[in-house]
């Protein structure tokens, strides 16, 4: 996807000052760092791939947390080429807490149709209502489109920070609990 991940190791400046305290963060000390060329797309490009990483890291046993805007910029820390961007970066550790759950709105709320679609369709969902999304909005929604050959699934946002990026690690989760079911993206 012509991303530029970086993974920073022993750096706690980006997590100092205010912002970091209004989160919550201490001791951080390691990220990554999700860079990419300046495009629209980028941010959903950014949520799919780097939640393939996040949840590598937690099967690997490490926390972790996606950081939008509450980090400082570190020069010289990772590097942004001209034509790229610091999309945003993720906290890796061993957390003080496992986190906590927290509220997902209903199947049918993120998806019309819902009850009546086919099973994976719905795996598909329940896994997305899992995911991580900015301020636990769940902005996303997830609908089946007029069916061709193979099954399509629109996937959709509305206006908002960082709702591409939550889109797109909400199609990550999607594509994990729907499994092996044959079906497209709708553009």
């Amino acid at each position: 996807a012509n991303l530029n991940i970086q993974l920073v190791l022993d750096e706690p400046r980006a997590f100092t000052g205010f912002k970091a305290r209004l989160v919550n963060f201490t001791n951080v000390r390691n990220y990554l760092a999700l860079v990419g060329p300046e495009c629209k797309e980028l941010d959903g490009i950014v949520g799919y791939y780097g939640e393939q990483l996040v949840l590598l890291a937690q099967s690997l046993g490490l926390n972790s947390c996606w950081v939008g805007g509450t980090y400082k910029v570190v020069n010289r820390a990772y590097n942004v080429d001209l034509g790229q961007k610091l999309a945003a970066v993720v906290a890796l550790g061993y957390g003080a807490t496992q986190g906590v759950p927290h509220r997902s709105k209903a199947p049918q709320e993120v998806a019309p149709g819902y009850d009546g679609a086919p099973e994976w369709f719905k795996r598909g969902v329940d896994a997305a209502l899992l995911a991580p999304t900015a301020l636990n909005q769940q902005k996303f929604s997830f609908a089946l489109a007029d069916e061709e050959d193979v099954p399509m699934v629109r996937a959709s946002t509305r206006r908002g920070a960082f709702t591409q990026m939550d889109l797109g690690i909400a199609q990550c989760h999607f594509e994990i609990g729907a499994g092996n079911a044959l079906y497209r993206w709708a553009e």
